[in-house]
């Protein structure tokens, strides 16, 4: 059996995604169907087609038989972490939505006679949690708080796939660079508008990647047999908060004057202020030794690949 499903010369895989709709599962689906490889997406209402599988990760049920013929299974669901203030009530649906969803899809894997070869499981890097100006890749531990605690049992939940078999890995993702959606969805509007600036004191270190480059490095994960576990996808330089401010007005060729003091932030947006201020400088250590080469590897790149 061939364990490059998704391989230029493989035939045409069925892949399952969970979170379809999404930034990053809507860029997936158009670039795995544009290569002829057929998409089944899974969704909370009745199908609207065949390339439709209905599931409720709330309620954890699932049919498993709508994964059948599947090479693999990609889990991209989770309520948005910056959609919303963080109040008790957000956080809990932030990780419940991660692990029930994880849970679900894990379980209906495992349950299948012929299981697919792959179950790339979303994560994030905010598994490290603040770690200052010290690299951190793979190997490093959890961190501690609320994201943290939310990635370990996001991963956690993948426990049944992996004991059936079926090699797991979990897509660790940075700060996504795109027009719309995620955190530079937020920052472009501001940008452009010439009120955009340093947050706090600029010094934190943000991780971040294109999403030409995601998109290619979870079909990557997808093709890589030898990749299992945790695999951070972050472009290979992290930078400070200031450096990327001073990249988004070189590019957009806008004045970046307008700081935001980090008690605003924090008065703003609650809990949520610490994601912003906190400094992650998180290396793809696992991505690069398998071989992936990234297409914007620069924040200039990545900035300018996202305004085309």
């Amino acid at each position: 059996m061939n364990d490059s499903p998704l391989a230029p010369d493989s035939r045409r895989s069925r892949v399952a995604i969970a979170g379809a709709s999404g930034l990053i599962g809507s860029a997936l689906t158009r670039s795995l169907t544009a290569d002829g490889h057929e998409v089944v997406r899974l969704v909370r209402r009745a199908p609207r087609g065949k390339d439709e599988v209905r599931w409720d990760p709330d309620g954890q049920r699932m049919d498993a038989a709508g994964l059948a013929g599947c090479a693999a299974v990609v889990n991209l669901a989770g309520a948005g972490v910056a959609s919303r203030r963080w109040t008790e009530a957000y956080k809990r649906k932030i990780l419940d939505s991660r692990v029930r969803g994880t849970a679900t899809l894990a379980a209906a894997v495992a349950s299948l006679d012929e299981r697919p070869r792959v179950f790339v499981n979303g994560s994030a890097i905010g598994f490290y949690g603040e770690t200052g100006d010290r690299v951190v890749d793979e190997s490093a531990p959890p961190g501690e708080g609320f994201l943290p605690s939310v990635c370990v049992a996001w991963e956690g939940a993948a426990a049944p796939a992996r004991e059936a078999g079926v090699r797991t890995v979990f897509a660790r993702t940075g700060l996504v660079v795109a027009r719309e959606g995620g955190a530079w969805g937020k920052l472009f509007p501001l940008f452009k508008a010439g009120l955009g600036g340093r947050m706090g004191d600029g010094r934190q270190y943000w991780s971040y990647i294109s999403l030409h480059d995601e998109v290619a490095a979870i079909r990557h994960l997808i093709d890589t047999s030898s990749l299992s576990g945790p695999v951070n996808l972050t472009a290979p330089t992290p930078l400070t908060n200031r450096e990327i401010t001073e990249a988004m007005g070189r590019v957009l060729h806008r004045p970046t004057v307008f700081p935001t003091p980090a008690p605003l932030l924090r008065l703003a947006l609650g809990d949520m202020s610490g994601d912003i201020l906190g400094s992650q400088r998180v290396h793809p250590t696992r991505l690069l030794s398998s071989g992936f080469t990234f297409a914007f590897p620069s924040i200039e790149e990545a900035l300018r690949a996202a305004l085309r």
